[in-house]
């Protein structure tokens, strides 16, 4: 005889970046991330933060739902720690919310460092006021069955993007990057250069920089037609 299916399937025990880590990417822009990651990590552009100013830098908590459905929602929180980001894959599902105020704030007590979710969100003021940083694709008042099959811990996917629970992922009024925590010492030597050539060049803009270096060459070389 076959027993009732499963609804949930969690992985509690999963690698984390170090707090050490973790603080090398903090107040980092995500395009600074990016480049470090040779033009790549971005997560699907519609994924922005409900204020401009929200961001944040931490591992993965995933958790995978379905289309208006929010069953692994509160066990990730449950098992989750202080500093991860809780990552919702809903599907780009635009139908209703994955998530509310109330959600975000018992998210805020258990002290993740932010929310981020391919589908909506709802009650506007009351995430706003519970003080995490909330990322998601727009907002809906529609609300969210709890009825599953749902998965925590486990690899997700937001558009093209995979994200492995534990990876590192960094957000700010840009979107969100994700770094494959295999090459999160990579990315953070990387980092170091790229804000060094960032602070010559922008010192170099200030001083009338009208246009890179490289252009009068380029202009110059057969590389360049022109047709007047």
């Amino acid at each position: 005889m076959i027993g009732e299916p499963v609804e949930l399937i969690v992985r509690k025990h999963f690698e984390r970046p170090s707090s050490e880590q973790v603080k090398m990417f903090q107040g980092v822009p995500t395009g600074f991330v990016v480049d470090a990651q040779n033009g790549t990590g971005a997560l699907d552009w519609r994924i922005k933060p409900l204020d401009a100013n929200m961001r944040f830098a931490g591992p993965a908590m995933t958790a995978d739902a379905e289309p208006r459905d929010c069953l692994p929602v509160q066990p990730a929180i449950a098992l989750s720690r202080p500093g991860d980001v809780l990552v919702i894959s809903n599907g780009g599902y635009d139908g209703a919310a994955v998530i509310g105020d109330n959600v975000t704030a018992m998210a805020r007590n258990q002290g993740l460092a932010a929310i981020v979710t391919d589908g909506l969100v709802r009650d506007i003021e009351g995430i706003l006021a519970a003080g995490i940083p909330v990322f998601c694709c727009g907002v809906s008042p529609n609300s969210p069955y709890a009825r599953g099959p749902g998965r925590v811990g486990l690899p997700i996917a937001i558009s093209r993007s995979v994200i492995q629970p534990g990876d590192m992922v960094v957000g700010d009024g840009d979107g969100v990057v994700v770094i494959s925590r295999g090459d999160i010492d990579r990315v953070i030597s990387s980092l170091k250069t790229l804000k060094e050539i960032e602070v010559e060049l922008e010192s170099k803009i200030k001083e009338g920089l009208c246009y890179a270096p490289w252009v009068d060459d380029y202009l110059k070389s057969d590389r360049t037609r022109y047709l007047d």
